[in-house]
This record gives structure tokens, sequence and C-alpha cells, in this order.
């Protein structure tokens, strides 16, 4: 039996053929395969967009490989005076010859020592009190004047004075070092506390909590993350610090290694010990990144 279609259906335009419809179906398959890997590269290309884990490593290993060809390649081209630009096989056997000595572990040693006490005095002064300023207005009138004053003095500035003061020893290098880095660290951790939502302070306080519960509730969980990045960033200022820090009068350190190789010109020697000056600080930037993932694992980049 002859069956009409309403007129409505038979005015509607034909649906287009699918793509299985036209090509075959393994040209189908490998055309879709195509339009996803464009769609992917175009996501990959994103700003803020994520990458695989994969990719990520490539990238990193090859962000170390491309400086390093190219510094083996200027030093064996002799565009540049290998006494003045190592070959890298050079570096190395210079870094044997002082782990075979001794000397690079007590001079590595020595440097870890002073900017651990350095810097773990830094913190102790100024997380409690950019937590203060960040928290409380009065505390931030009182103290942000005089510290933005203080950030802006060169700490190497004030060695004549270290040395006056506190003599040769011990002390001068271990204040440079909180000198360098406190007024800075202050600083960011009160930042990170300004960047706590208002909204959530408020909903807090109608719910009639005071001071500490919104301070230990909700202030301190939102800049722990913060707290623990402004240690990764200012970490490197003491480092840079070091190699002045050990110039005052210093048996020992990585800084003072560096110092008396520059005057025997032994740079095989230099580049050995800056090795592992970044060696020591990508492992501590990475073990403080690992434990801001740990303790908040939302602030996980």
């Amino acid at each position: 039996m002859h069956r009409t279609l309403p007129a409505a259906d038979q005015n509607r335009p034909a649906a287009p053929p699918t793509l299985g419809a036209v090509l075959p179906a393994g040209a189908a398959r490998r055309q879709r395969a195509r339009r996803l890997g464009g769609r992917r590269q175009r996501t990959f290309l994103q700003i803020g967009a994520p990458i695989p884990p994969l990719a990520w490593t490539g990238l990193a290993v090859l962000s170390f490989l491309l400086p390093f060809a190219a510094w083996a390649a200027l030093a064996a081209s002799g565009a540049v005076s290998q006494v003045f630009l190592p070959l890298p096989g050079d570096v190395v056997s210079a870094g044997r010859r002082l782990v075979t000595s001794g000397e690079l572990a007590a001079d590595t040693w020595a440097s870890v020592r002073r900017i651990g006490l350095g810097f773990a005095i830094s913190l102790a002064i100024s997380v409690p009190l950019g937590l203060a300023m960040g928290a409380f207005r009065a505390v931030n009138a009182l103290f942000e004047p005089v510290i933005g004053f203080l950030r802006y003095l060169p700490a190497t500035a004030f060695v004549p004075l270290l040395l006056i003061w506190q003599g040769i020893g011990e002390e001068p290098k271990v204040t440079l070092i909180v000198l360098g880095t406190v007024f800075f660290n202050i600083l960011m951790v009160a930042n990170t506390v300004w960047q706590v939502p208002t909204e959530l302070i408020k909903m807090a306080r109608t719910l009639g909590a005071g001071n500490y519960r919104i301070f230990r509730h909700i202030i301190v969980p939102h800049t722990l993350p913060g707290v623990i990045d402004t240690a990764r960033v200012n970490l490197a200022a003491a480092w840079n610090l070091i190699v002045v820090a050990e110039l005052l009068a210093a048996d020992e350190g990585l800084g003072r290694r560096i110092s008396v190789a520059g005057k025997f010109l032994r740079v095989d020697e230099i580049f050995a010990v800056l090795a592992v000056i970044g060696v020591i600080g990508l492992c501590t930037d990475l073990g403080l990144r690992v434990l801001r993932n740990r303790i908040a694992p939302w602030s996980q980049e």
C-alpha cells in the first residue's frame, strides 16, 4: 500500500550525507583522525592549554640540550679560546678532580649550611609578619613603608658594615643572606594574603567566625601555596648572594671556590661549581613544588 508523506515532511530538505556514506570506511576513519589531530594541535597551541606529559618531558629535555649543544659547538669551533670557554669534557674532568680531592663536598656543605640557616631565619621573620600585614591593615600601614624603603637597598652594600659589626666569622655571611631575602619575602607573603577572596571572609563573618577562625580556616589554607612559591623564588636570590657572602674571609664554600678559581683562570672549575649550584637549586625547587602540590593539590600547575 503506497503511503504518502505529510506536506511538512515533503517540503523538508533532505539530510546531508554522512561521512561514512560518501567515503569508504577506511577513508572515513582516516578523515576523522586527521580532523581530531588538527583539533588537538590547535588546542596544544592555545594560551594556557595543557600538554601531554610526554610532550612536557620532551620539551624539558630540549631546554637543556639546546644550550648545551650551543656551548659544545662554540667551544669546539675555536671561535673562543678554551681558556675562557672550556669544552664540556674539561668541565667534567675538573668536577671529577674536585670530587676526588674532597674539596667539592666540603665547599657544598659549607654553602648549603649558610644558605639554609640564613633563609630559615628569613622565613621565620617574613612569614608571620607578611601574614599579619596582609590580614590587618593597621599592621600593613605600620610596616609597609619602611620595608618598601629597605628592600631597595642592595644587600651587598651592607658588607662593610657587617664586617665592622660582626667580624669575619659565620655571622656576617648568614646575615647578608637574611638581609638580601627577608624584605622581599615579607611583601610577597603579604601579597598572597591580599589575593584571598573577600567574599569568603565576609561570609565567614556573617556566619559568626572571629579573627582566629578566619585566619586559620580561610587565610592560611589560601596563602600556603603562595608562601611556598615565595620560598621557591627568593631561595634563588639566596644562592646569588652566596658568592658575595663567602668573599668575607671564608675558608670554604662554593662561592669561595669560584673566587679562587677565577684568580688562577681555572675556568673549568668555575663551570663545574656553577653546574653544582644549578643542580642543587633545581632539586630544591622541584622539592618545594612537590611539597606545594602535596599540601595544596588544588594549586597544581
